[in-house]
This record gives structure tokens, C-alpha cells and sequence, in this order.
């Protein structure tokens, strides 16, 4: 030891005398104990003063960086879950990965399978939010974390030795997410670096990449949004030379545009390999001997003498059924098992089961790459298909830390026991389930009506019957049927096949050195074959495919000569669906549910909230809410209108001129009668227009608390909505047939009161003389009426209290003219003389609800050529309690404002402009404008706009 070393020690434990040190020379984790002398005494005594105080633990971490496509990504070992048996961090910009491995330390010789487990979950506080259950806690693994643990375990799995059947478990969490980077990938990647720094015996690494591609370039690792753009989701996993596992989500990519991209996916993902490699040669663990479970040479060949040749002649007969040939194997089994237990062959009835198992296998190969035979005697291109049923249902929210918030198609996979003859408990999700009908989900993804075409929410179920092939591709062959079955336009129809692989391994090099494509595999193809290979699309292209191997990888190139037979037996599917079902059915044929898309305000729909539930249980239709927009789904036409008649009428949608609406009485005055309709709102049920006939009481027609289907016919000066209830009701015959002139029509719109001609049946009409000694044509009105609200009408009739009012004839509706007489009054009118001024005689008005104000038939002119050619003149004995829509007038500036102008008229009354945005001027305070009466506001102000 150097002095300088020497008299650090003794100074730290002069300060420290508690402590004690071991004799042996000081040695700093990572760093390497030498003898200085010299000039490097001096290096060496700064070091030291660096150094941690003796008796204090320092944590080593181990960190790796590499990058891929631009992104940089680091794996990171000893700071966190020191103490499981492999532990890694992973991360990529602000999204940080934690897998840990461990192992069981018993073993149960019995086991014949390995059992894996991954564990993947996406806790809330990654993204900084508190759980919105009950408890506030995360609950069952989700959708999404059982396929993301999938993900993890399909490359994973062929990697463990044969024989190796202790339990392991994988755990991954996620850290921190931004919501840019899917941490499946990651956690895959962050796996296999924990298996690697583990004392388990595995067979890695491996690399994990996702490839997208847009407007035809591919990208590597896409972020969330760039994957919403792009036409290509393709998730693979490789080790140095071989692929392990591909999972693809696209939409119609052709095959040689699929390989391209896959082909580029490996020589990215095998980035991802040295970098483990130099992180477990750093921190790793020496891998552990674990006992491996495998049966001996001679107990394997005394059961394959005993089985193979029975085990032959089932195979090679083709009348045998799924269950005929497995009842056959099972005496196989059961007539070996005999013979061993008669010799007290201990060892080979332990490893029976595999054994036999293992002949079957071997035997199965051997046919099918010498002889080009399969088991049901097909060849090994020809198909076999089955066909489920699919429903419609409710959008699925998702709660996921990345992608959408929800989803609107939905297809779920149920395989039951009985569809294979087999007992078992039914539980809550099963993994498997869930990785088939997320795999036929995808695949019909791509042929789906845009949201704007098609707003419903469509779930497909999937029930397996019976099971003897590929039922995840027969999900999406009976998924894409049932789609067009229910009235659902989707562009053309989705197949799906199954290829299997039967090889052979040269056992010097490890290398395949023959191997057979199957197409259409059966179940027990599928168990004894190296590889499943599912792959969907239509006749432009793919859309998914999932592919699981056995054996440790599997050449790029056998998987890209599986994808033409796979196109051939998927086009072949597609011509025997087309001649079933070739175009969707009429989805109002009376079957499917009914959907109706309504928009209100956000202020308009918080009566709904309360109320949606008593709707939705009085009618049977479903309603949601959300943003401005409610969604009716009902069974029937008629549940869907008493939903929508309903939801008008508790929310109240945009007036309409010429629209019937349905309204309850809610008080009767002398004049007519109130009515709340349309969310609330109130409109005036004027005594003229309760029916064509004559009504000489209100009473007599309608009654506190009925419910009327009136229609809108205009709107007063005021902005009173005017309803009439005879508009509903057929025209009454006429009695005098002369007349063959129909009767003028009325004028139906948001206008201020019309002056109709009216008078009376012995009147005769006057000529009033002008002091120029012109003549005007007769003209008759009815004087105006303002309008007010029941609640008005009340507050007035208080302050009015017991005073008596002068009696008056109870108004009726005066009959219509003829039309020949109104034409002609009209045209008189259109053709005084320019120039000319009306003079009106001054009428007084006493009617219930009018107040007795007076009103004159100057207060509302017609809008004829004399009186609107020129626009710069106010109108004589101006009166602003008379002011209509349209009216122009000039005011003076009273007040100027920050969002506006106070403006005063001729008579006293004040009216207002409002600016309009960045279009304010200069005025002064006095100065004349002319202005145009545009609206009125709800106090019944007039709102004016310039004219000049």
C-alpha cells in the first residue's frame, strides 16, 4: 500500500475511531487494487480522498447505450430490483422500462412444459394520474397488458433448453411514459436483457423493433402519432440469423412490400443484441446448473419399438376423424404403458407421455416431407374453412397510457371446452382468447366505414363450435361475413389461412436442411409442426398476421416463401365467401338497432344529464352524451322517434319556421294561450289561431296541462315565437264553389307582424286625398299586437290590480277575402304614386294583454316600392315602440363604449351598435348616424348596424 493511501486511512480513522479495517489492501468496487509508486503516488492519494469513507456501501450501476433510427436507447442494471435474479431498465427519451426475471428454486420432476409467465403492467402514476376505480387502485390486467405480455413471451419461449421445466417469471412495469414511444417493444427488448444477466439457462438475446410506413417510407420505432398516419404496424423479433415472432397490423400491403419491410426490421433489430451482450459480460451472473428434465436414450427407443408402427397405420389412414384418431393413439399409449409397467420400467413410464408424443411427431414429419401427405390425405395446398356469427354492440373505453381513448369496433373470441370435447373452469380473461380476437380485429379493421360514414360501434362475437384448424382465421372469415350480414359497407370481404412448417434439422450444423409449407393446418399439424403462421388480408393485400414458432428461429427466407401460398389459399377463401355474401344488406330491414346522431349546446344539454336515464327507461333507446352531441341507439324505428321526441322536447333544438313541435298548455289568457315546448321555451297560441272556425273562449279549445302539436309560424318585434295549432289541421270544405281563385297564401318566416288586408263584410272602402291632390288607394290593417311572455302578461296584470277595464268585443278571426279583392288592393297599393306619404287614422287598441297601448297603422308600414326606395329618409312620426327588422333611422351617438355605441332615435328611445372585430371607427359623442334595425336583443332593444 502507498503511503499516501496509508495516511488517508489513518486520518479517516482518527475522525471516525469506531470504525474497524481489515488488514488486507482497500478495494473500491469496479476499480482494480495495484501498488503505485513514484509520480503516481500523487494520482493515487486524490483518488483515494475521492473516495467513499470505509464501511459505506456504494450501489454500482451498469449503463448501455446504442440507437436505432435516429432514437437513442440505453439499458441500465443495478439501481433498481438489485435482488432479483436479473433485473434491467430500459429507456427511450422520457419512457423508462423496469423487467425483472426470477426463478423458482424447487422442481417438480413431473412437468413436462415450461412455466413461463409474464407479467406486464401499465400502472397510472406512469403518467402522472391517480386511477378513476372505486378504489383508486389498478385492478385485473387489462386487454392491452395481457398482449403486451404476449409480446414478450411468444420470442422468449423457444429460446429455453429442452428439458428446462422450472418456473419462471417475468415482471415488467412501466416507469414513466410520455405518450409518445409504445413501451411493448421495450419491455420485450428489456426481457431478454434481464434473462440475460440472470444465472437461468437461455438461449439469447434477441432483438425487438416496430417498423411503420408512411407515404411509402418505412420508420423505424414511429412514435403513437406517426403509427396514426402510418399504413403499416409490424412488430418483430429476431436473434442474429433467425426471426421469432412477427406481428403485423396493416392496411392491404402487398406481400413484396411486407418483405421489404421485414427484411429491414432484422437488420435494425439485431442492434439490440451486442449492446446485451456487453451488459451481461459487465454485471451478469454465471449461468446456474439447473436440472434438466430429459429421458434417456434407451428408454426412448424402447417406446418408440413398442409404438411407432401402430402409430403409422393411424396416420396413414385418412378415414380416421379428430376424435377417432385421438381415442386410436390413446389405446396407443394405454397398450405401451402396460407393457412397461409389466417390466417395472420405472424410468420409461415417467417419460411416457413425451415419449410417445415425440413418435407421433417424428412419425408425422416423415410423411409429410417424404411423401407430401397430410394427415386428413389433402394435398398440401388444398383449404378448409368454418364460419362464425357476429353482433353488434357498445364502444369499449380504453385506459391505457398510450393510444386512443376508446374503441369502436370490437370482436370477441370464446373458445369453450366443449368445442374439443374437454372439461375445464371457465374464468375471466384468458390470454389466449384475447390474442385471437385481437388478431382477427385487426384484420377487419382495415375494410371499416370511416366513423363520419358510419357512426356506430359495431362488436363481433366469435363462438367457437368446434375446433379442428385455425379458428382465429375463422373468426375473420365469419367476421367479415356477419359484417356484411348486418348491414355493415364494408369494402369487400377479409380471409384468413394458417400455413404451417415441417423441417428437418441437420443435426451437425443445427441448420435446416429440408422442410415442407403446409397450408390451412390442423390442430394436431399445428402441435406437431415448427411453425403457425397466420396471415389475413384481402385481394389488394394483408391486414394481419401473427406468426409463433418452436423451434429456436426460423430462417427470413421460409418465411417469405409462406406468403404466396398463404395469397393463393386466402384469394381461394375469398371466392367461396363471395358466392354466399357479396355486398352488406340493407341495414333498415327492420333487424338492426336504429342510430340517430343529434347536436346541442353544452349549456343546452345539462337538463339531458339528469334526465337520461328516466329517457333511456321509458323508451328502450340507449342514450350517450358527449361534447355537444347525444347518440340515440334504439331496436325499432318507433322506440328510436319517442327517444328523439323526447330528447327535443326535455332539451329544445333550434327553432324552425314551418317545423311542428310538441308543446304542453301552461296557462290560458283571454287572447290565446302559452305553451312550453322545445326545451322549455314558451310560445304565444294566439286565439286566431286555435282553429279555422271561429272560437269565441280559449277554454273551449285547450285546457291547462295538454299536450298539442303546433307548428311555428313566425316570430313577432319582439322576438315572442307565434304558434298555431290550425296549421296542423286539415282545411275545412268551402261552401261557395264560385270562387275558382285559390285562397292567398300566408307568409311563414322569422318577419315582424304582416299587416293583412282585413275588413269588414258591408265596409266600403275609402279614397283619402293628399293636399297635392293626390288620391291613395284604400288600405286595410290589423293593428299590431306586442306580444309579451306569460310571465310578463302576469307581472302586468298585477301592477294593473283592480282596476276596471273598459269592455271590449272578445276578438275572433276575421273570415278571408276573396282573393280577387286582395289582389286588387295589393296592386292599388304597389302603385301610388312615388313620393306620397300614407295617412292612417289612429286607432285605439284595448286588448287583454295589450296594455292599452296605442298604436296606429303607420307603426307598421308595408314594405312597398314608395316606402323603400329611398333608404336615407326616417320614416314621419317616427315611434320606436313600433320599430321593426329592416327599419332605417337616424340616431345620434349618446355614448361611446368599449365594445359598442349607445345610440339615441328621434323619439328619446336608445338603442346600441356593436362593434365588429377590429372594425371600430371614430365617432364623437352628438354625431348623426343612419342605421338599420339588424336584431333585437332579449330585452327587446334594438340592435343597429351602420350605413354609411
Amino acid at each position: 500500500m502507498s503511503m499516501a493511501v496509508a495516511a488517508s486511512l489513518r486520518s479517516l480513522a482518527r475522525r471516525r475511531p469506531r470504525l474497524r479495517f481489515p488488514a488486507a489492501p482497500l478495494a473500491v468496487p469496479g476499480a482494480r487494487a495495484a501498488f503505485l509508486s513514484g509520480a503516481a503516488e500523487e494520482a493515487a492519494a486524490d483518488a483515494a480522498a475521492a473516495a467513499p469513507a470505509p464501511g459505506r456501501k456504494v450501489l454500482e450501476s451498469f449503463r448501455e447505450e446504442f440507437e436505432i433510427g435516429g432514437r437513442s436507447i440505453s439499458f441500465e442494471t443495478g439501481k433498481m430490483a438489485r435482488f432479483a435474479n436479473g433485473s434491467v431498465v430500459i429507456s427511450m427519451e422520457d419512457t423508462n422500462v423496469l423487467a425483472t426475471v426470477a426463478a423458482a428454486k424447487s422442481y417438480e420432476p413431473v412437468r413436462d412444459f415450461l412455466p413461463l409467465t409474464v407479467d406486464y403492467q401499465e400502472k397510472q402514476y406512469a403518467q402522472g394520474v391517480i386511477p378513476t376505480t372505486y378504489m383508486r387502485r389498478e385492478g385485473a390486467p387489462k386487454e392491452r397488458e395481457l398482449l403486451c405480455g404476449r409480446i414478450i413471451d411468444r420470442p422468449i419461449r423457444p429460446l429455453f433448453p429442452p428439458g428446462f421445466y422450472h418456473e419462471i417469471q417475468i415482471m415488467v412495469n412501466v416507469l414513466s411514459s410520455d405518450g409518445k414511444q409504445d413501451p411493448d417493444v421495450m419491455a420485450a427488448n428489456a426481457s431478454s436483457a434481464a434473462l440475460m444477466l440472470s444465472d437461468i439457462p437461455w438461449n439469447g438475446p434477441i432483438g425487438v423493433i416496430r417498423v411503420g410506413r408512411i407515404d411509402g417510407n418505412f420508420v423505424l420505432n414511429p412514435t403513437v402519432h406517426e403509427l396514426g398516419l402510418s399504413d403499416l404496424n409490424l412488430i418483430y423479433a429476431c436473434s442474429r440469423d433467425k426471426t421469432l415472432m412477427i406481428d403485423v397490423q396493416a392496411r392491404e400491403i402487398t406481400e413484396r412490400d411486407l418483405q421489404a419491410g421485414m427484411k429491414l426490421a432484422h437488420s435494425e433489430a439485431i442492434k439490440c443484441i451486442d449492446p446485451q451482450i456487453r451488459l451481461a459480460k459487465r454485471a451478469g451472473k454465471e449461468k446456474k446448473e439447473y436440472k434438466i428434465s430429459l429421458i434417456s436414450d434407451t428408454s426412448y427407443e424402447k417406446i418408440r419399438n413398442l409404438s411407432e408402427a401402430p402409430i403409422e397405420e393411424v396416420f396413414t389412414d385418412s378415414s380416421y376423424g379428430k376424435f377417432e384418431r385421438g381415442e386410436a393413439l390413446e389405446k396407443i399409449t394405454q397398450s405401451v404403458k402396460a407393457k412397461l409397467e409389466e417390466e417395472n420400467d420405472e424410468d420409461s413410464l415417467k417419460f411416457l407421455s413425451k415419449a410417445v408424443d415425440t413418435v407421433r411427431k417424428q412419425v408425422i414429419r416423415k410423411r409429410i416431407i417424404e411423401e407430401g401427405l397430410r394427415l386428413d390425405g389433402r394435398q398440401l395446398d388444398e383449404v378448409l374453412c368454418t364460419v362464425t356469427l357476429g353482433a353488434p354492440g357498445d364502444a369499449q373505453r380504453l385506459d391505457s397510457i398510450v393510444g386512443p381513448p376508446t374503441k369502436r369496433f370490437m370482436l370477441h373470441y370464446s373458445f369453450p371446452p366443449f368445442s374439443i370435447n374437454e372439461v375445464a373452469k371457465r374464468g375471466g380473461l384468458n390470454r389466449r382468447e384475447v390474442g385471437h380476437g385481437t388478431l382477427a380485429e385487426k384484420a377487419l379493421l382495415a375494410v371499416l366505414p370511416p366513423e363520419s360514414d358510419f357512426p356506430y360501434t359495431v362488436r363481433v362475437n366469435s363462438e367457437v363450435m368446434a375446433s379442428d384448424g385455425s379458428t382465429s382465421m375463422a373468426s375473420v372469415c365469419g367476421g367479415s361475413m356477419a359484417l356484411m350480414d348486418a348491414g355493415i359497407p364494408v369494402r369487400e370481404h377479409v380471409a384468413g389461412v394458417s400455413v404451417g412448417l415441417v423441417s428437418q434439422v441437420d443435426p451437425t450444423t443445427g441448420d435446416i436442411s429440408n422442410y415442407r409449407i403446409l397450408t390451412d393446418i390442423l390442430g394436431l399439424e399445428d402441435h406437431l409442426g415448427d411453425m403457425d403462421f397466420k396471415i389475413a388480408g384481402t385481394r389488394k393485400g394483408i391486414t394481419a398476421i401473427q406468426l409463433d414458432i418452436k423451434p429456436a428461429g426460423i430462417p427470413l427466407d421460409i418465411i417469405c416463401e409462406s406468403l404466396e401460398p398463404a395469397r393463393k389459399a386466402r384469394n381461394q377463401i375469398l371466392n367461396r365467401m363471395d358466392q354466399e355474401i357479396s355486398t352488406a344488406r340493407a341495414i333498415n330491414d327492420g333487424s338492426g338497432p336504429r342510430l340517430a346522431t343529434l347536436s346541442f349546446s353544452s349549456d343546452s344539454l345539462r337538463k339531458l344529464l339528469f334526465h337520461r336515464k328516466t329517457i333511456e327507461k321509458e323508451t328502450g333507446a340507449r342514450v350517450s352524451v358527449s361534447d355537444g352531441t347525444v347518440t340515440i341507439v334504439a331496436k325499432t324505428q318507433p322506440i328510436m322517434d319517442k327517444a328523439i321526441e323526447k330528447v327535443e322536447f326535455l332539451v329544445g333544438r333550434e327553432i324552425e319556421v314551418g317545423r311542428t313541435y310538441k308543446g304542453i298548455v301552461s296557462s290560458i289568457k283571454e287572447y290565446g294561450a302559452f305553451v312550453e315546448f322545445n326545451g322549455g321555451q314558451q310560445g304565444l297560441l294566439h286565439i286566431s289561431e286555435l282553429s279555422h272556425e271561429p272560437v269565441s273562449k280559449v277554454s273551449d279549445i285547450v285546457t291547462v296541462g295538454q299536450v298539442l302539436s303546433l307548428m311555428c309560424i313566425g316570430q313577432d318585434v319582439r322576438g315572442n315565437i307565434k304558434l298555431s295549432l290550425k296549421a296542423t289541421l286539415p282545411q275545412p270544405c268551402k261552401k261557395d264553389v264560385k270562387s275558382k281563385d285559390p285562397l292567398p297564401s300566408q307568409e311563414v318566416g322569422w318577419v315582424a307582424v304582416e299587416n293583412m288586408p282585413s275588413v269588414g263584410a258591408d265596409a266600403e272602402p275609402s279614397i283619402s286625398k293628399h293636399e297635392d291632390g293626390t288620391t291613395e288607394a284604400p288600405a286595410f290593417s290589423t293593428p299590431s299586437v306586442i306580444i309579451r311572455s306569460e310571465a310578463g302578461c302576469d307581472a302586468q296584470d298585477v301592477a294593473n290590480g283592480p282596476k276596471k277595464r273598459a269592455k271590449v268585443a272578445k276578438s275572433s278571426p276575421r273570415p278571408y277575402k276573396a282573393p280577387s279583392e286582395c289582389q286588387e288592393v295589393r296592386t292599388a297599393t304597389a302603385k301610388k304614386a312615388p313620393g306620397t306619404t300614407k295617412k292612417t287614422k289612429k286607432v285605439k287598441i284595448e286588448e287583454s294583454g295589450s296594455d292599452g297601448l296605442e298604436t296606429s297603422g303607420s307603426d307598421v308600414p308595408e314594405q312597398t316600392a314608395s316606402n323603400t326606395l329611398d333608404l336615407k329618409q326616417s320614416p314621419v312620426n317616427f315611434q320606436s315602440r313600433s320599430m321593426k327588422l329592416g327599419d332605417v333611422v337616424t340616431a345620434k351617438v349618446y355614448q361611446i363604449r368599449a365594445f359598442g355605441l349607445v345610440l339615441e332615435l328621434s323619439d328619446g328611445a336608445r338603442g346600441m351598435h356593436k362593434f365588429e372585430e377590429n372594425g371600430q371607427k371614430e365617432f364623437e359623442v352628438g354625431q348623426e348616424l343612419l342605421v338599420k334595425c339588424q336584431s333585437f336583443n332579449a330585452k327587446g332593444i334594438p340592435v343597429f348596424s351602420l350605413l354609411d
